[in-house]
């Protein structure tokens, strides 16, 4: 998957996605920032200017202060792929965000989604 278009999209343009699809399902923002800050590292602070400096989803995982040893704990299938068989590494943990919201719009407590 190198080269993929996802990966030179602005993260700015995919977090409000994120954000709408847990809050169809009743569940808020802060939850989707929750799960950002476990995977990648990134405080309030940290996470408001990657959203307005209109950084790539490249360089938003590239720049992440400290991406969670534990995230290759998050398994299962995301658009049509087992995430633990992706090989590029940025997709991985693209598909790793992706899991994770996907499982709190199922209605999964943070605590479970959050892998301890």
């Amino acid at each position: 998957m190198a080269g993929h278009r996802i990966f030179q999209t602005p993260f700015a343009s995919i977090y409000p996605l994120y954000v709408a699809k847990v809050q169809r399902k009743g569940r808020t923002a802060a939850e989707v920032d929750e799960i950002i800050a476990w995977l990648t590292g990134y405080d309030a602070a940290g996470l408001a200017v990657a959203l307005a400096d209109g950084r790539t989803m490249e360089r938003f995982f590239a720049d992440a202060p400290a991406f969670n040893p534990n995230a290759a704990l998050i398994t299962g299938v995301i658009c049509g792929y087992r995430v633990e068989e992706i090989e590029d590494p940025l997709m991985r943990q693209i598909r790793y965000l992706d899991k994770l919201v996907d499982e709190l719009a199922r209605g999964k407590k943070v605590s479970s989604i959050l892998r301890a």
